[in-house]
């Protein structure tokens, strides 16, 4: 249940549909319930009702009984213990490789990168593309809604030790991006947004039409453009006909422009700002920074409510409270007003940040943090012993800043590791 207790519009709908096929009783007794659009749409548009890209996204019965959701024709879906997704990899290390547009290219900067399509179109025409496959005889090729043609898969039960059998007639297929060099065909899925996981189907689907079509080797690519960093991720399919056979090739990290930061520039941030009094404002507790810049990116795009960024994107609508809350703490978004629905928008200063390149705006994002005084006592003490300081320590500071509404012991416990997670974050930027 969401946040407060409230459901969503798809959480609502999809219970209705439970009750009148009876879902659950035909997983339990056939393995799986066979719907259609033309049902699904009785109770609330198909296209709102199937589109769950990472698992966080699913309705509320869905993830209370382990279930998740794949279109197996045009217009009908099959429900049963799928296991679905896949979680992203987390990089032992951070380096980014340097790319730059061509110096004829006037007609797009990298401040004009606000779309999944643009992206694309900036990583393919610097180069990122062609080095990350190794290949540079790369050329832009297919793209676009097309059909699946006809396949059978085997998929993981999460309920079983058995496979479970599957097959797709026709089923919509949506490639953002397809390049063909003289060895491979790389197919690209691109997001504006960092998630936890991503749908496999995603992937696989145009892997499976795509290998059926050409000799050569199809390549799956799943690429995330956020905070003005491009990361591309390499997958195989180790068996054509297994769904869950995907293992990461590589990973690597992109940027389009300077991303040196020195600990000189933290430190005078450090020494030199401001603090300010703590806010009426419930402390942090949303651990990834890269997260708050994120929905600030999103909001850049025009104002949404709690629903709109839980149904579009990878947060639930408890993690939309958490990292809309985090960015009222550091003044980039601004508080939802009672009578608009809880629409978030960003603040002047929220505005400013999406203005500024990768270096200032990390920079800035430093400023926000440290103009705190928990978080800039720990840094201090971090610096100081070498090393992060103890919890303990970081509960010791925590309790002379006068934080809002902190009081019981494993409250501050708790949130200590939002200070931990910011403060390794600032460092992390060290280049």
């Amino acid at each position: 249940m969401a946040a407060g207790g409230e459901l969503t519009k798809n959480d609502v709908a999809w219970e209705k549909l439970f009750d009148r096929y009876r879902i659950l009783e035909q997983v339990k007794t056939k393995g799986l319930c066979e719907i259609t659009a033309t049902q699904i749409n009785e109770y609330r548009e198909a296209r709102l009702m199937t589109k769950f890209d990472h698992h966080i996204n699913l309705p509320k019965l869905f993830k209370e009984n382990g279930l998740a959701i794949l279109p197996i024709s045009r217009g009908s879906y099959a429900i049963s213990h799928f296991d679905a997704y896949r979680g992203f990899e987390v990089s032992s290390s951070f380096e980014i490789v340097s790319a730059s547009l061509p110096e004829h290219i006037s007609s797009v900067t990298v401040d004009d990168i606000t779309s999944e399509a643009l992206a694309l179109n900036c990583a393919y025409a610097s180069g990122i593309i062609a080095d990350f496959l190794e290949d540079e005889e790369l050329l832009p090729t297919v793209s676009g809604r097309m059909s699946s043609d006809i396949f059978s898969y085997r998929i993981r039960n999460t309920n079983s030790c058995q496979p479970m059998e599957l097959s797709a007639t026709n089923s919509q297929v949506e490639i953002d991006g397809g390049y063909e060099g003289i060895r491979q065909l790389a197919i690209v899925e691109a997001k504006s947004f960092l998630s936890e996981d991503f749908l496999v189907r995603q992937l696989y689907y145009p892997y499976r039409l795509w290998s059926s079509r050409v000799t050569k080797q199809v390549t799956p690519v799943f690429l995330v453009y956020s905070n003005r960093i491009y990361q591309l991720y390499e997958y195989k399919f180790v068996s054509r006909d297994d769904y869950n056979s995907l293992v990461l090739v590589k990973h690597k990290h992109y940027s389009l422009e300077p991303v040196s930061i020195t600990l000189d520039d933290i430190l005078s941030i450090m020494r030199s700002v401001q603090l300010i009094p703590e806010p009426d404002l419930p402390f942090p507790q949303a651990d990834s920074l890269e997260r708050v810049i994120n929905l600030c990116e999103l909001l850049g795009q025009g104002d949404m409510t709690k629903e709109d960024v839980s149904l579009n994107y990878a947060f639930d609508p408890r993690q939309s409270d958490y990292y809309a809350n985090a960015g009222r703490y550091l003044g980039l978004i601004a508080k939802p007003g009672s009578g608009n629905d809880g629409v978030y928008s960003l603040t002047s200063e929220g505005r400013n940040l999406l203005r500024l390149g990768y270096r200032d705006r990390q920079l800035l994002m430093v400023h926000c943090i440290l103009r705190h005084r928990a978080f800039n006592e720990v840094l201090r003490l971090h610096l100081s012993y070498g090393k992060m300081p103890s919890r303990d320590d970081v509960v010791a500071v925590m309790k002379t800043c006068n934080l809002f509404g902190l009081e019981a012991e494993s409250t501050f416990d708790r949130r200590a590791s939002t200070i931990i997670s910011w403060t390794n974050w600032v460092l992390s930027l060290r280049r």
